[in-house]
């Protein structure tokens, strides 16, 4: 077909297409009308609207209504990548990057502090004491010097206490303080001080718990101290919270119950430890219908004492608190308490109660990216990208693509914003006018699934398909602020988990495996696909035969299943290079998970999460990190892809969420500061024989390879998008292959570093023993007398020399040890290439160790 003409024609080349995209049948033919006639006809029916201040848009619809599945839209898309190629495109393609970050809301300029004219503090005074007047006191009770870069002489030379004796609030926010014994020397002058905010000082770096208790002892009137409420918070603070004191009413705390009229409290973030408190009752707030107690420890209470004291207020109807927190970690157990209430956390009860969902938070803000002023517009689009892009991946009839494509839409479709309950759907959509995939044109095509009003916002879900099954709360992360108490807890509880498992060392014993060879001296035959073997295994004890079912050994590439066996006549008295379950070894998830189960979190392990178990997890851990100020820099793998295939490195919370959706992932904490050769990051990667898993009998060739990256290694951030400054597999992809031999690598490095490379090696062996130790005890059904195998194992050194396991591989490509001579680890000997494989095969089947270590 060389060009699509008629509507029979299109429904023939596109049907599975139309089918995956979920779009209603009857609506076919006006989709392609459209396409045909390259027909964006949005504007017609849809406007465009900022919101949260300029930094997002919304979609709202302009017709009078449109009613479900009436009509399709096209919807172009304005950037189409591979993730390597998205910084240098943002780089090079003219414009691209102010159409994104106009797109992205980040073009906008950061605001920055305007050169005001310079005000002295004397000025400052003066104005707030006849502010004061103006409101009708006879004294200064409220003073704000915020960011005037006072310091300790200058604090003691304005005689503060002296001169306004009435103070209630005093905040002195931003400035150069930083003598703990002048605060507290100043401080204390104050008889009727409620509230002082010293943050943003470099005093608070010093003792700031000591200041604390000592301005506490010396005010004990003092209820909110740098925003958080002291032990003695009572009338006055709770006043402040719900707007009734403040500097326009700095204290009447004199009159009968001030609060009597507070509706809504917002206690959030004031560092509450009990609300077990005389002001906070239903005397002093009857009215009260809204509380927020987010962000509180509240850990001088039971979770009943809260309860009881909640239950006091009949008003009360809507309730904000961190679940899991102060009032446990059910939501349904809450409810249950406060029969009252018809809303917690943003969320009508009836509906929690009917989806039966124990964590419970709607009131989710949106991500809104940071600007770094510093930043260029580059940087700030690959930061927004994760909050708009999304991805396909193109196959055909003989294979799926590597790699995905990811996407903006045009400015129409990304102004539509999520809802859970969306009114309209959007699906990819490949148009292919001469009926082949390389005349394909990418769109979205976009149709209202709900009954829609004017006026109304259009809104899709961006999860859509993806239920509570598949992590749909945590997976919202990557464009809402969700609740981080939430996902701490859940990493905190899995490392106590992790901290509880330690597998005692399997005793290394005597060899039990026996030489194969048969009895009448005939030669062993081998049946292999890998050209290596074949042209390289050339002892006399060892013949290749092509056919499979005549072999005494099959060395193979593929995995030899049930399946296989029965259709190419393989038995069980034949041996085989793999041993059963060998995934617990050589599926990267499944690696780290043995490991952990063994021997927890081992040093030589970097934190390791499969993204498709342990999300929450794997937040809670980005989250305290965060929370820490240590790096959080991460590297994605596939489960099962090699040669770094669809590996990506970033910090970028959203990012590593939205990656989940171009395969299964483990996210690993990335060695930011590795060892170095000559500036540059390498690898090693070591050759294990296995014969035997129980008694475990593994043996390490006496030789490795290092592996080197091509660019010196960096940090910078766009750094991550270049192979070949953080990737080493360089031998696949038509990229320089640096290779080193090993013995000019060990002599160079050992002079570079100033270190002995047989202690280096000495600790790599007790990993890599470590490794298999773990699958032996985790996995004993491993063990099979017919296996015997030989595996890659991937180790990285880290700036202090410790070695870390990265993978683990099944049949590895052994070309460099086939191609080049070696000298052996210990620099007694050489290795020659072309004797490898006999080596090889001689440990493992004729009970020999000639350049091979036992482990």
């Amino acid at each position: 077909m060389s060009k699509i003409e008629s509507f029979d024609d299109f429904v023939k080349v596109h049907g599975i297409l139309l089918a995956a995209s979920g779009l209603p049948s009857k609506l076919y033919s006006r989709l392609f009308q459209k396409l045909a006639s390259d027909t964006f006809d949005g504007g017609d029916y849809f406007q465009i609207e900022s919101s949260e201040d300029g930094r997002r848009r919304r979609l709202l619809l302009t017709s009078q209504s449109m009613p479900k599945d009436s009509d399709v839209f096209l919807v172009d898309h304005a950037w189409t990548f591979r993730l390597p190629d998205a910084y240098k495109q943002l780089k090079e393609i003219p414009g691209l990057a102010e159409r994104m970050a106009s797109l992205m809301s980040v073009d906008i300029d950061v605001e920055t502090e305007e050169e005001e004219e310079e005000v002295s503090v004397d000025q400052i005074i003066d104005n707030e004491i006849r502010y004061a007047a103006d409101k009708g006191y006879d004294s200064l009770r409220w003073l704000e010097l915020e960011g005037l870069g006072i310091v300790d002489d200058s604090l003691l030379s304005l005689h503060l206490p002296s001169q306004f004796q009435d103070l209630v609030a005093l905040s002195l926010i931003g400035n150069k303080i930083e003598s703990v014994d002048v605060v507290i020397q100043e401080v204390m002058k104050f008889k009727n001080l409620k509230a002082l905010w010293l943050n943003d000082n470099p005093v608070l770096q010093k003792s700031e718990r000591q200041m604390a208790d000592e301005i506490l002892q010396g005010c004990p009137s003092l209820e909110i101290y740098n925003s958080c409420f002291t032990p003695n918070y009572g009338l006055w603070a709770l006043g402040f919270c719900g707007n009734i004191f403040g500097k326009d009413n700095p204290a009447c705390v004199q009159q009968d119950q001030p609060l009597s009229n507070v509706t809504s409290l917002d206690l959030s973030n004031r560092s509450i430890h009990s609300l077990v408190n005389k002001a906070f009752s239903v005397h002093e707030m009857p009215l009260l219908s809204h509380l927020n107690i987010r962000g509180n420890p509240l850990d001088q209470n039971s979770v009943g004492e809260i309860l009881e004291v909640l239950k006091l207020f009949p008003s009360l109807s809507s309730l904000e608190v961190d679940i899991p927190g102060p009032l446990g970690n059910n939501a349904l157990e809450i409810l249950a308490s406060l029969s009252n209430l018809s809303l917690l956390n943003g969320v009508d009860t009836a509906k929690i109660f009917e989806n039966g969902k124990h964590v419970i938070d709607s009131m989710l803000q949106p991500r809104i990216p940071e600007l770094n002023p510093e930043g260029t517009l580059v940087d700030r689009v690959l930061d927004a990208m994760w909050l708009y892009a999304l991805n396909y991946r193109l196959a055909d009839e003989e294979k799926l693509d590597e790699t995905s494509l990811w996407y903006v839409m045009d400015e129409l479709g990304s102004a539509l914003r999520h809802s859970d309950e969306p009114n309209f759907k959007v699906a990819p959509f490949l148009f292919m006018p001469s009926g082949k995939l390389e005349s394909a044109v990418s769109y979205s095509v976009m149709w209202p699934i709900k009954n829609s009003q004017k006026g109304d916002e259009c809104t899709r879900d961006f999860l859509s398909g993806i239920g509570e099954d598949k992590h749909r709360s945590a997976r919202l992360t990557a464009w809402f602020q969700t609740p981080e108490n939430y996902f701490i807890h859940e990493f905190e509880k899995y490392q106590q988990k992790l901290q509880a498992k330690a597998f005692k060392s399997l005793p290394t014993n005597p060899s039990v495996s026996r030489s194969i060879r048969h009895s009448d001296g005939s030669p062993l035959l081998v049946y292999t696909d890998l050209p290596q073997v074949e042209e390289f295994l050339t002892r006399p004890e060892f013949v290749i035969t092509n056919e499979p079912k005549d072999a005494d050994i099959l060395w193979t590439s593929v995995q030899v299943d049930e399946e296989l066996k029965k259709e190419v006549g393989i038995t069980d008295d034949q041996y085989l290079n793999q041993f059963p379950f060998e995934a617990c070894l050589v599926m990267k998830h499944h690696l780290a998970e043995t490991i952990q189960m063994g021997y927890g979190s081992p040093k030589w392990l970097q934190p390791t999460y499969n993204l498709e178990t342990q999300l929450s997890q794997f937040i809670g851990d980005y989250y305290v990190r965060k929370r820490d100020q240590l790096n959080n820099l991460w590297i994605l793998k596939p489960w099962n892809m090699a040669r770094t295939i669809d590996t990506s490195i970033t910090d970028n919370l959203s990012a590593i969420i939205r990656m989940m959706e171009t395969g299964p992932k483990i996210c690993q904490k990335y060695i930011e500061h590795p060892a170095l050769f000559k500036g540059k990051k390498f690898d090693l990667r070591y050759v294990v024989l296995v014969r035997s898993i129980d008694p475990l009998e593994i043996y390490l060739t006496e030789i490795f390879w290092v592996r080197l990256s091509n660019n010196p290694y960096s940090l910078e951030k766009h750094s991550f998008f270049e192979y070949e400054t953080h990737f080493t597999v360089m031998n696949y992809g038509g990229r320089k292959l640096n290779h080193k031999p090993t013995a000019e690598f060990v002599r160079e490095f050992e002079q570079e570093h100033n270190v002995k490379w047989m202690d280096i090696h000495e600790k790599v062996k007790q990993v890599i023993r470590a490794v298999f130790e773990a699958a032996a005890l985790a996995h004993p059904e491993m063990q099979s007398p017919k296996s015997r195998a030989m595996y890659g194992v991937d180790v990285m050194l880290d700036s202090s020399f410790e070695p870390k396991i990265l993978e683990v591989t099944y049949c590895p490509d052994c070309m460099r040890a086939c191609k080049y001579d070696m000298e052996t680890v210990d620099g007694k000997g050489i290795v020659k290439g072309r004797d490898f494989f006999n080596y090889v095969f001689g440990c493992l089947f004729l009970d020999e160790t000639a350049h091979v270590t036992p482990l």
